[in-house]
C-alpha cells in the first residue's frame, strides 16, 4: 500500500513538472503514471549499476553527474513510453529536477503526517 501512494504521488509530480516545464508533455493521467512506474524501476535498476559504473566522474564533478543520469533515465522513459515527450537533454535534466523537488516536498509532507 506503501508503494502504490508513493507511485501516486510520484504520478502527480511527473504531471507537475510537465505543466512546470515546456519543452515536457504528458498527454494523461495514465501516460503520467506509466512514467512514474518506469523511473521507478529505472531507479531500482539502472541508476545503481550507472552510479557505480561512473564513480571517478560522479567524484570529479561532487555528485553533480547523477542530474546526468537521471536526465538519462527520464530521455529513455521518453523514448518507451507513448504519450510522454521530452524535448532534449536540457529539457530532461531540468525535468528531473523538477521532479527530485516536487517528490520531496512531498516526502517531507508525508514525513509530518507520521
Amino acid at each position: 500500500m506503501n508503494f502504490l501512494i508513493k507511485l501516486l504521488l510520484s504520478t502527480i509530480s511527473v504531471l507537475v513538472a510537465s505543466y512546470l516545464l515546456p519543452g515536457a508533455t504528458v498527454d494523461s493521467f495514465f501516460s503520467a503514471f506509466i512514467v512514474a512506474i518506469f523511473l521507478a524501476l529505472f531507479n531500482a535498476t539502472l541508476k545503481p549499476i550507472l552510479t557505480f559504473l561512473t564513480i571517478p566522474i560522479t567524484v570529479f564533478t561532487l555528485g553533480l553527474f547523477l542530474l546526468v543520469i537521471n536526465a538519462l533515465m527520464v530521455l529513455l522513459a521518453d523514448a518507451i513510453v507513448d504519450g510522454f515527450a521530452v524535448n532534449g537533454f536540457w529539457s530532461a535534466l531540468f525535468f528531473g529536477i523538477i521532479l527530485a523537488i516536487v517528490n520531496s516536498i512531498f516526502e517531507a509532507i508525508s514525513r509530518k503526517d507520521d
